[in-house]
């Protein structure tokens, strides 16, 4: 059987995207560092770093940050590819799909908990020492949404994916 961009779904396509979108959310800042609570003298050096210093991208955080979006990306190519096969669609494609989401959002999770582990505890002493606070940045937030969303359309997958197993059996 010959691949068909045609008889790709709606919720194939959806979960192709939603990978492709999270690995575009490498580029924006992943990593913040603020300086909030400091005083004036840290805020005003603070301010004079670079912003390479102060904001990282998910490539200069750790593996928690890039890694999850080319597990989803990697999961969206397997659904788009090898969806259109039957026999692996019924034998538990979106069910994979679902629990690679779902791996997705957990390795994501990991990375927001230890967020600040990018620094060595000496670093780490240092920054609270001087009242700077190590934050997610808007690429983890615009990351996560597009793993939950890829999660919310395998669930719809899945209860399409019985659907049609119902309707196959209906006609034997």
């Amino acid at each position: 059987m010959a691949f068909s961009i045609t008889r790709v779904t709606w919720r194939e396509w959806l979960g192709l995207a939603a990978g492709l979108l999270a690995l575009g959310t490498l580029f924006l800042p992943w990593t913040v560092l603020t300086a909030g609570a400091a005083d004036a003298d840290v805020q005003n050096a603070f301010q004079a770093l670079p912003r390479g210093d102060v904001v990282r991208s998910a490539w200069n955080s750790d593996p928690f940050s890039w890694l999850p979006p080319f597990v989803l990306v990697l999961i969206g190519l397997a659904v788009v590819g090898l969806g259109q096969i039957r026999k692996v669609r019924m034998s538990g494609l979106p069910q994979l799909w679902l629990v690679g989401s779902l791996a997705t959002v957990l390795l994501m999770a990991i990375g927001w908990a230890t967020l600040d582990w990018v620094f060595d505890s000496d670093q780490r002493a240092f920054l609270d020492a001087a009242g700077i606070t190590v934050g997610a940045g808007i690429g983890r937030y615009v990351g996560l949404l597009f793993a939950l969303v890829s999660v919310v359309v395998a669930i719809f997958d899945i209860r399409a994916a019985r659907a049609e197993s119902r309707a196959s059996r209906r006609r034997r």
